[in-house]
């Protein structure tokens, strides 16, 4: 799902990373809206709240609103900059960075009432970024693995594309256009489903828990670093058993 590159990866690697991610960041947005007032997914909304402050003359809100757009791109600076780090150590764990960083963030603010941090003025503001620039994190991961087939953190482009594929399909009869077609449309599909069903679990969850719901997306990752690595695993045996049966 993370460590398959070039032409190892397949379409079920793409389905599983986009269905698992997505939700993860419709938790992380719904979490941000509910307990922050802010949207922590995308930076589009925020250049027009930028663009609306400015010409108002509140310039402290629209440099605010810049920051947003900073840390979100900060996020995936950082993220693309220690995979390509950890490729000159070692190909196969250089995903395993960014999600670890992501994991340490999201747990910082599903703790900040216990550290005591929404008692600082700034917290909201202070948060607020820390969930962009997680979410800028857990995107150019995203983009990276796929080679840009996958992304899970905004919804505009996958409407977008989706709205061309359907457009696509009344006119492309071949066989094999028409499955590729349609492979595109289930996953665009999933990770609609997914991040409007992420939206759904991080809403009712916060209602009950507050901002700790942000354990459920901390879960989903470690989930899929476990499920990784048990495949690494699983496909090492195979490989081993293989090599020890086969004939000399």
């Amino acid at each position: 799902m993370f460590r398959h590159n070039g032409k190892g990866r397949t379409y079920l690697h793409n389905l599983k990373l986009a269905s698992l991610l997505s939700c993860v960041a419709g938790i992380v947005n719904i979490t941000g809206v509910l307990s922050l007032g802010v949207l922590t997914t995308n930076v589009t909304g925020h250049f027009a709240f930028f663009s609306e402050e400015f010409f108002l003359k509140d310039y402290r809100m629209a440099c605010i609103y810049l920051v947003y757009t900073l840390f979100f791109l900060f996020g995936a600076f950082v993220s693309s900059t220690l995979m390509e780090l950890a490729l000159k150590f070692k190909h196969d764990t250089s995903y395993m960075f960014p999600i670890a960083v992501e994991i340490g963030v999201l747990l910082l603010v599903a703790c900040s009432d216990l550290l005591g941090l929404t008692h600082w003025s700034m917290s909201r503001i202070f948060l607020s970024c820390a969930l962009l620039f997680a979410m800028g994190l857990q995107n150019a991961l995203v983009t990276t693995v796929s080679k840009s087939v996958v992304r899970t953190t905004h919804l505009t482009g996958l409407f977008t594309d989706l709205g061309i594929e359907l457009s696509q399909l009344l006119f492309y009869k071949g066989v094999a256009e028409r499955k590729k077609l349609h492979k595109a449309i289930f996953l665009k599909g999933a990770i609609i489903s997914c991040f409007f069903s992420g939206g759904l679990i991080g809403g009712f969850t916060f209602l009950i828990i507050g901002q700790t719901a942000l354990f459920i997306p901390v879960i989903l990752l470690f989930f899929g670093l476990w499920y990784d690595r048990l495949l690494l695993r699983y496909y090492n045996v195979r490989r081993r058993f293989r090599h020890q049966s086969s004939p000399k």
